[in-house]
């Protein structure tokens, strides 16, 4: 399946690049917040993109990551005091309160705030107004407004975090995502809101491309190695997967690859851009789609050759990067400023 049928019908030119509203629009509202998917929906993604990791329950939430002091008010509840700890994920050490030790009701009482406040002082005052949601919320958003005007159907593009650390505390995300894929009604050929699933990891998506007809997609780092791998002493890295050999493995389980925008266009020691690595015309080779993270409108996000200003938290000339990404060939941008990535795919167009 290619971007193009994996989004529905479109309104915009065949062949343009699909919109995936990166956690909603983090760089206007909180991230992972009903207000943040909805506002991309209004503002013409094609996606809106949850991650999704486990509670103690079992329950799919959208969190950036399973440790949620970072990301909301946990730290000021009294009653959760003694729930923070210290945890290894995927080989590294994080302090905090994390999701699995919570039922899906206790996370319902803390409220969200921002992740990175120095560079989006403007969602400080947005602290306190939202909860967490689930996976089946963040479809429903999608499913209304599916079932609104819209000339084309926005889809949920999901994320499973931790696979092989939620797989070793019995709480399978594969499983878990399944499982309420079917109770959404979303488990069909032509679901009412079409559904893609990424992943860090390789092994989960082999297992998943058995279980589902969703499109699936092999997110790919510039540094490290997915921890399946690492868990089972595969000493292979995603360098190992951008060759032709490893990107033909990929293409007997997914039908796309999310790589780390540098992998697509390269950066000199200067931060700026240099070549295209040729990565998208093998992965076009092989029948794979190309969607590539994380666009950002701030300068510390950009290279440096379209950064205006000192300031790491000001706005630079993203579109000028949008169009060179567009320029390699790519079939689809995750972004967190969606109007930033529509308006400069329809300069493209243009």
């Amino acid at each position: 399946m290619n971007a193009e049928s994996a989004a529905g019908p479109r309104s915009i030119q065949p062949g343009a690049p699909v919109v995936i509203a990166h956690r909603g629009v983090p760089g206007h509202r909180l991230e992972h917040t009903r207000p943040s998917y909805e506002l991309a929906i209004a503002l013409g993604a094609d996606f809106i993109e949850p991650d999704v990791v486990a509670t103690r329950d079992g329950h799919l939430v959208v969190r950036h990551e399973n440790e949620i002091g970072h990301t909301t008010d946990v730290a000021d509840h009294r009653e959760f005091a003694d729930r923070r700890t210290t945890k290894i994920i995927d080989g590294v050490a994080f302090s905090g309160w994390f999701t699995e030790d919570f039922t899906l009701g206790e996370l319902k009482t803390l409220r969200v705030r921002e992740r990175l406040p120095q560079l989006r002082p403007q969602n400080l005052r947005l602290a306190g107004r939202e909860t967490i949601c689930t996976f089946a919320e963040v479809v429903e958003i999608a499913r209304r407004a599916n079932e609104s005007e819209l000339d084309y159907s926005v889809g949920v593009y999901v994320e499973t975090k931790h696979p092989t650390y939620f797989r070793g505390l019995g709480l399978d995300l594969d499983d878990l995502l399944l499982a309420e894929l079917t109770r959404l009604g979303l488990d069909v050929e032509h679901p009412d809101v079409p559904v893609v699933i990424q992943s860090m990891e390789t092994q989960n998506l082999r297992g998943l491309s058995t279980r589902t007809a969703a499109p699936l997609v092999q997110l790919l780092d510039r540094a490290g190695a997915p921890y399946d791998l690492v868990a089972a002493g595969d000493p292979r890295s995603y360098a190992d997967l951008v060759t032709t050999v490893g990107v033909a493995e990929i293409a007997t389980y997914a039908q796309g690859i999310g790589p780390n925008k540098s992998l697509v266009v390269g950066r000199d020691l200067e931060h700026r851009l240099v070549g295209e690595t040729g990565l998208v015309d093998l992965a076009h080779e092989h029948g794979l789609f190309v969607h590539v993270w994380t666009m950002r409108d701030e300068n510390n996000f950009l290279p440096a050759d379209f950064r205006e200003g000192t300031s790491r938290a000001a706005h630079g000339d993203a579109r000028g990067e949008y169009l060179r990404f567009f320029a390699a060939g790519v079939d689809g941008v995750f972004s967190d400023f969606t109007q930033s990535a529509v308006a400069a795919r329809a300069a493209w167009q243009g």
